[in-house]
């Protein structure tokens, strides 16, 4: 589909895994929202034309459980002074793992008026992107996967897409290896 017009808004997510050591990763994601034009908004406000938010987090997960061990927000430019005080809403995110139902019970802890909705959606973006660089450091070395590590696999990814389905030739494939001593 060709694009017409004038471009007024770009958002780019950045997400980067780097390996933290032998079991750990460090997951960054940064969010920058550019507007090309000056912005009037319902409150009466005017924005120029430019960065309206840049925002950063940082996370330190654990590769074998997966889980949150600690999480670091930089609010490098946001449209507001009072947005800073969400600077601290990801803190009870800290312990969390990263699995199914992830995107739901983020919302519940730290959703709506508890936090910043920019923070939310680049967070969210991450939470795959972590199963990726996870993937990537491991495989780094071939590496016999033991039957607890190969579970969790196929417990995490089966259903996910449809490459990854239930019956389909990769779940099949890992149910296999699975059933076999």
């Amino acid at each position: 589909m060709p694009v017409q017009g004038e471009k007024v808004h770009s958002r780019t997510i950045e997400i980067s895994t780097y390996a933290q050591d032998k079991d750990k990763v460090i997951v960054e994601g940064l969010l920058k929202d550019e507007r090309f034009q000056e912005t009037h908004v319902p409150t009466g406000e005017k924005f120029p034309r430019g960065i309206m938010h840049h925002l950063g987090i940082r996370l330190l997960v654990n590769c074998s459980s997966m889980m949150i061990e600690e999480v670091d927000v930089k609010l490098f430019q946001v449209p507001r002074a009072f947005c800073l005080e969400t600077a601290d809403c990801l803190a009870p995110i800290k312990g969390m793992q990263i699995s199914r139902g992830f995107s739901k019970r983020l919302k519940e802890l730290v959703g709506g008026t508890k936090g910043c909705a920019h923070l939310v959606e680049l967070l969210q973006a991450m939470a795959p992107a972590v199963f990726q660089g996870v993937a990537a450091y491991r495989s780094k070395k071939l590496v016999k996967l033991d039957t607890k590590t190969l579970q969790m696999v196929y417990n995490r990814l089966v259903n996910s897409c449809h490459v990854w389905r239930e019956g389909g030739p990769i779940a099949k494939a890992i149910k296999q290896k699975l059933s076999t001593p």
